[in-house]
Order: C-alpha cells, then sequence, then structure tokens
C-alpha cells in the first residue's frame, strides 16, 4: 500500500481529466440518463462528486489548521443545496467543484502534507489516507457515469494498481455476512494479488499466500475491486475462473453503498 500521497493525488487527476472528458460533450438528455449508481442519474452521481469534493476541501482546511473537521450534522446541508441544482447546474458545478478541491490536493506541499492530520469516521487520518478515500470514491463514481456512456468501461488502471490493496478494511465494513461459512482463496490479475475472503457471521479479506482453499476466485484485480464496491453484476462481469462458490453468492453479500 502506498504510504505517500503523491500516487494517490496524481491518480486522482487522472480521474478527474476523465470525468471531465466524458461528461463535457453531455446534453441535457443524457445527463438525466440513468448512471450505473442505482436510482442515481448521471448528473446525480455528478453532484454527489461535487458535493463530496466541498466536504474534503473541509477535511482539508480542517487538517491543515489543526481544527476539528466537520461533523456528519454538516453534510446534509451540503447535500441538499446540490440536489436541489437543475442536472446541467449539477454536472457543471461538479466539474469545477471536483478541480478546487484536487488543485487543493495538488498544491500541499511536504511539510503541509507531513502535518496534515485528522480523525474522521471513527479513524486516524493522515494526507496519504484522506487522497485514499477520494481516489475510492472518486474512481468507482467515475465509473458509474462512464461505464452509462461506454458499457465496456472499466476503472481506471492506475486507481486500481491502487486500490486492490485497501481491500481489506472495505470488505469488512461493506459486507453483508449472509451467515454461510465460505473460506474463498481469490487470485487477481494486473496486478497480481492473492486473498482469502471468509464470509459467515463477519466478512473479512485479508492478503494470503495462494495456499489451498475450498472455493477459487480467479479474475482481473479490476472486476475484484467492482466486486467488494458492488458493482460487478452479470452484464459487467469479464471471464473469470470460479470454483466451489457461486458469483450470485458473493455479489448478495457485496451489494455496494
Amino acid at each position: 500500500m502506498e504510504s505517500t500521497p503523491g500516487p494517490w493525488i496524481s491518480a486522482l487527476r487522472h480521474s478527474h481529466d476523465r470525468l471531465r472528458a466524458s461528461v463535457e460533450p453531455l446534453g441535457p438528455a443524457q445527463l438525466e440518463q440513468r448512471s450505473y449508481a442505482r436510482e442515481w442519474s448521471i448528473a446525480q452521481v455528478l453532484s454527489h462528486l461535487g458535493s463530496q469534493a466541498e466536504i474534503f476541501g473541509m477535511f482539508l482546511d480542517a487538517g491543515l489548521t489543526g481544527q476539528d473537521p466537520p461533523g456528519r450534522e454538516e453534510f446534509p446541508p451540503i447535500w441538499d443545496r446540490w440536489n436541489a441544482k437543475a442536472p446541467q447546474d449539477q454536472a457543471s458545478d461538479a466539474l469545477r467543484a471536483d478541480l478546487a478541491t484536487l488543485e487543493r490536493f495538488e498544491s500541499i506541499d511536504p511539510g503541509q502534507r507531513a502535518r496534515l492530520h485528522l480523525k474522521i469516521f471513527g479513524m486516524e487520518v493522515d494526507a496519504t489516507g484522506l487522497a485514499r478515500m477520494r481516489v475510492g470514491e472518486h474512481a468507482v463514481h467515475t465509473w458509474d457515469v462512464v461505464v452509462a456512456i461506454d458499457p465496456a468501461a472499466t476503472v481506471a488502471p492506475d486507481a486500481v494498481a491502487l486500490l486492490i490493496d485497501t481491500l481489506d478494511q472495505l470488505a469488512g465494513r461493506s459486507g453483508k455476512p449472509d451467515g454461510k461459512q465460505r473460506t474463498v482463496r481469490v487470485s487477481t490479475t494486473d496486478p497480481e494479488r492473492q486473498f482469502t475472503l471468509e464470509t459467515g457471521e463477519a466478512v473479512t479479506l485479508a492478503p494470503s499466500d495462494g495456499g489451498a482453499a475450498p472455493a477459487r476466485l480467479r479474475l482481473p484485480a479490476e472486476a475484484f475491486v467492482r466486486l467488494i464496491y458492488g458493482r460487478m453484476d452479470e452484464a459487467h462481469t469479464p471471464p473469470t475462473e470460479v470454483t466451489g462458490v457461486e458469483l450470485d453468492e458473493l455479489r448478495q453479500i457485496f451489494r455496494g453503498f
């Protein structure tokens, strides 16, 4: 896992540029078409990214000045303001807000990076952790938009190469246990990784040495990232080797958020 924010900020820049290139040509009707995210149009995904850009800007302010970060009670008015915008304004304003926050990440000097420290959502977060949180959200929601335009789209490779080593944290928080005991050896390609996925009363994912297991799953890392984020439905599943477990069972555990 990258311990410096540089690669994460670079991935965030690439994700922003990809989002802008995909969104700017869209007309009103296209902005209102459904995205991959459940019950959200493309414009509504952009609204979410815009509101979150504001919130991450507030996190940056707090981290750089040593103040307390905003609490959850401060978020709903921001979301409400963005939800009230017209679709075209959601899109254009989101790109502006996203760029502003990105440029703030890019402008932080090494001394500021070293000093930045926050406690948010029960976690201790430094500059790398904050950039990591934004990339996880941004790259996946960018895919939610791009795949609605191009069904063959994938999550950006540079983001996948970083996010693949953070999935253990996410799987435990987002997985919905179904009570069925499973041990699945997961192997990914591009990049190659080995994990052990355990389900039952809880869901855990841990790096593995690739030993034997009752069930096996081998797939591209990009697809595994989407599975953990609840975005690997049958129509968006690449060639996958699976034995001893049903993909639909795993999809039900990782339903997205």
